[in-house]
């Protein structure tokens, strides 16, 4: 079996080589790939370190009869299969302590999703490390049903990540009595009449870290992933009251939201989400000069995935105005409105939001087509250090920490899948912006 593997640079300066090794072998295809360096695997045949400037044509050879779109599918599950295999790896060999946990400085919730991570790459639950994570989270458990750690400030966000953790590892109902008294500890959080908010407190469904300080659309959003976990029907009492704070949080004046500053709204920013409709309204990407508040993405794809969670449709002007914002404002080099801050929390709400609306191409506003789950592997495979991990040099909600980020990463790569497409075109079709 022979291929040769030709990298050309096809403009200004570069190089020419020829590579030849062992593979089958019929049909010329390439495949543009931007720079650095690739380990090319077509099958299982071929193993080749390929070495890119910028932007190169990579052109295979085949005789065993494949289509390009086979070989194209083979190469990317190769490439998603290595980045996920390196991740795991380092949590596996550097990330856990003794007692079981990750990270343990910055609470249980980071072991959850450092064990969630490994599961959901098919790391075995009986696997010792899972087990031993699990059992350390189980320590965490308190009597009022929460999974905090003593003395956290932080209950709501443990304990949703926590009972997701549980969720996915509750084989032959081990965890049923712990599941159930986590989600009625989550439901006690919630702000709502009985805690002194009706409906015209902008605290109203809201959830926050603790029952001490202002809800915010963070805090709301895992909260929300955890009751979907647990089976929550998105039209319980409890989703619903959360949904009027969601909707009071986006940028988008409305019947929902007549909050000042979302009338005050800039164009740029409508559609979007702040951090908390509490208090007359708080953003973490600033004000406008005219009083409004900034819209950022981690917030706004939180909204979303709330959004459909709750069941609202997607021709709801709210859905629409959310998409609207995304569209105008897709990247994944950045936070758009946030910059590196909270980058990969970001890249994990991304991938739920997205995978949720079930749809495989976003246009972008200059009508730019994007197969986001391409965007986001090909994202993180540039991004991951030599060992395995990621770390954001953005340092801010403790995203320094390459236990909490691997995890962020992981499981937004357990949302996506290797759909190769390779055509970037700008949309030639109706108006429809995404596909």
């Amino acid at each position: 079996m022979n291929v040769a593997i030709l990298i050309s640079k096809l403009f200004g300066p570069g190089y020419q080589c020829r590579l030849v090794t062992e593979v089958s072998a019929s049909s010329w295809y390439s495949i543009s790939k931007a720079g650095l360096v690739y380990c090319l695997w077509v099958g299982f045949s071929l193993n080749s370190l390929v070495i890119a400037q910028s932007e190169q044509d990579i052109r295979i050879q085949t005789t065993d009869g494949t289509s390009r779109l086979q070989q194209d599918e083979q190469f990317e599950q190769a490439m998603f299969d290595r980045v996920v295999r390196r991740g795991v790896d380092y949590l596996l060999n550097s990330g856990q302590a003794e007692d079981g946990s990750f990270s343990n400085h910055l609470g249980p919730a980071v072991t959850s999703m450092c064990v969630r991570a490994l599961l959901e790459h098919g790391i075995p639950l009986e696997h010792p490390q899972v087990q031993r994570g699990l059992r350390f989270l189980e320590a965490t458990v308190q009597e009022d049903g929460g999974i905090y750690q003593t003395g956290s400030v932080l209950k709501n966000y443990e304990t949703s990540v926590a009972l997701i953790c549980f969720q996915r590892a509750n084989k032959d109902g081990k965890y049923d009595d712990i599941l159930r008294r986590a989600l009625a500890f989550l439901k006690g959080l919630q702000f709502d009449d009985v805690k002194g908010h009706d409906l015209t407190s902008d605290f109203f469904g809201g959830v926050s870290y603790d029952v001490q300080k202002r809800p915010d659309v963070s805090n709301t959003s895992f909260f929300l992933d955890a009751l979907e976990a647990a089976g929550e029907d998105g039209n319980s009492e409890a989703v619903q009251k959360a949904l009027v704070f969601m909707a009071r949080s986006q940028n988008l004046p409305s019947q929902y939201n007549n909050a000042e500053w979302a009338l005050k709204v800039a164009a740029e920013d409508r559609g979007g989400f702040i951090y908390s409709a509490a208090n007359r309204g708080e953003s973490k990407a600033g004000e406008t000069p005219e009083g409004g508040l900034r819209s950022y993405a981690s917030m706004t794809y939180a909204g979303l995935k709330s959004f459909l969670y709750a069941g609202v449709d997607k021709d709801d002007i709210r859905v629409k105005a959310a998409i609207d914002w995304i569209q105008r404002n897709y990247d994944l080099k950045s936070n758009p409105g946030m910059g590196q801050q909270g980058l990969f929390y970001y890249y994990h709400v991304f991938a739920k939001a997205l995978d949720t609306m079930e749809n495989e191409v976003i246009v972008d506003g200059n009508g730019k087509r994007h197969f986001w789950r391409n965007d986001l592997v090909n994202q993180l495979k540039l991004s991951q250090n030599t060992n395995g991990s990621w770390v954001n040099l953005a340092d801010r909600w403790y995203e320094g920490d390459p236990n909490l980020v691997t995890s962020y990463a992981l499981l937004a790569l357990s949302y996506t899948g290797p759909k190769v497409r390779l055509d970037n075109q700008p949309a030639d079709d109706d108006n429809s912006r995404f596909e």
